[in-house]
């Protein structure tokens, strides 16, 4: 999940039970979701020196831990517990990603984090209709409580279902020992796709924030943009999934562009009018974009990943694709403020910009990746009028480079099984001759 649905909720929680002004809670709220990008951006590195099943377990018990200890804490801890609880989520996001990437074999990847994404969403989509009720009908601590119990249990349910040793143990070779910057300068797709997923998750988080506005000044209300909602929710619960499966055998950084392009296609129907219906056409290419782009990208950002930097990869993705949580308000209301006929043309042009730059990398390289070195080396096929008639192909497969003589020893054999020594009654006949020849040989004398 991307946030927490208690996060959702703290700037009311803030300003009600905790009395404090707009703008000091404004302030927290900005350091919750600055904690937040940041734990995605670092748990991965976590992970790799520490292994992702101990990470995860930890950012989720420390997680829960500080959110159920959120009602029982003073204001002014808070401007402490709040940010490192988000930190710690963040975290925990990063991990999970990582652990899914390292224990999902490539090829069912996809497949996974639908799963995943879909499981999150149909929490999401619940949650904050529960979190309501709970807080309206009981108190927000009930909520802070109730969700630090859940990241606690998250902890023991994965300790159980993940045993230790689960995850296999990666060691650096010599060539790897270079770290995080040599892997992404060697794959120069998956920078492309990181820049083009932070710019559009820019956009994309506009309809949390300025797009609510652009309804509410021209008479849509709230309902207007709730029933919009629950349309996403609906179509990415419905499709994800069932889109995953079927585009499996797709090239990723296609379908990846391609959602990309659907986002900014979203955001220029807007341009057309400011109607119940270019909104609803707005959310539905928005919604489909989403449904084909995170799944994919985040699955090709773990197919891409050098073993020894997989944590790494997954929390540059992660990062990029939540920095909108923080950048998309700001960037977006100012000018929203200044110049609101500027917002949508601008972000439909910087999606299809990002869109056309991912399928510009995947033309490079026609399989979506564009990474030399990313699997095992296969040997050059042999051109089919180069072979025998009827002779199989050459074997395409990885083999064990065989062990060279011991220095100094020119004479020992590469085989250690010792040689059995030959009598004279041991050695092999020769092969029969032709029986012509044969059988002049044994008439002619000797001598």
């Amino acid at each position: 999940m991307t946030v927490s649905v208690s996060f959702v909720f703290v700037f009311l929680y803030l300003t009600g039970p905790r009395a404090m002004s707009p703008g000091e809670a404004g302030l927290l709220v900005g350091l919750g979701g600055t904690g937040l990008v940041a734990g995605n951006f670092t748990g991965g590195w976590y992970g790799d020196h520490l292994g992702h099943r101990r990470v995860l377990l930890a950012s989720a018990t420390a997680s829960g831990a500080l959110l159920a200890a959120v009602p029982f804490l003073p204001t002014p801890a808070l401007y402490a517990a709040l940010p490192l609880a988000q930190y710690t989520a963040g975290v925990q996001r990063a991990a999970n990603a990582a652990l899914v990437a390292v224990i999902v074999p490539e090829g069912a990847r996809r497949q996974a984090f639908a799963l995943v994404r879909a499981s999150a969403n149909g929490g999401f989509t619940i949650g904050p209709v529960l979190g309501a009720f709970v807080a309206t009908h009981f108190s927000y601590d009930y909520l802070y409580t109730a969700e630090g119990i859940s990241g606690l249990a998250l902890a023991a349910w994965t300790a159980r279902v993940v045993p230790q040793g689960a995850t296999p143990r990666t060691t650096r070779t010599p060539h790897q020992a270079g770290g995080l910057w040599p892997a992404l300068r060697a794959r120069p797709a998956v920078l492309t796709l990181l820049v083009a997923i932070l710019i559009t998750d820019i956009v994309y988080r506009q309809q949390y924030s300025t797009f609510p506005l652009y309804l509410a000044d021209h008479h849509m209300d709230t309902g207007v943009y709730g029933a919009l909602l629950a349309v996403n929710g609906a179509v990415l619960l419905c499709l994800e999934l069932p889109a995953a499966l079927a585009l499996r055998r797709h090239a990723p950084l296609r379908i990846v562009g391609t959602g990309l392009l659907l986002v900014g296609a979203g955001y220029a129907t807007l341009l057309l009018g400011a109607t119940v219906t270019t909104a609803a056409a707005m959310m539905t290419l928005l919604t489909l974009g989403e449904l084909l782009y995170k799944t994919t990208a985040t699955a090709y950002m773990a197919d891409e990943a050098p073993p020894h930097v997989q944590g790494r990869f997954q929390s540059l993705y992660a990062g990029a694709s939540i920095s909108g949580v923080v950048l998309a308000a700001p960037l977006g209301g100012t000018l929203y403020e200044a110049s609101p006929t500027t917002l949508w043309p601008l972000c439909a042009t910087l999606a299809m910009l990002a869109g056309a730059a991912v399928l510009r990398a995947c033309v490079i390289s026609p399989a979506g990746r564009a990474t030399p070195g990313t699997h095992a080396r296969r040997v050059a096929e042999t051109p089919t009028w180069l072979r025998h008639e009827g002779a199989p192909a050459p074997c395409d497969r990885t083999h064990q480079t065989p062990r060279a003589d011991p220095a100094g020893d020119m004479t020992q054999a590469l085989t250690t099984a010792p040689r059995k020594p030959r009598g004279r009654h041991d050695e092999e006949p020769d092969p029969p001759l032709p029986t012509p020849l044969a059988r002049y040989l044994r008439q002619r004398p000797a001598g």
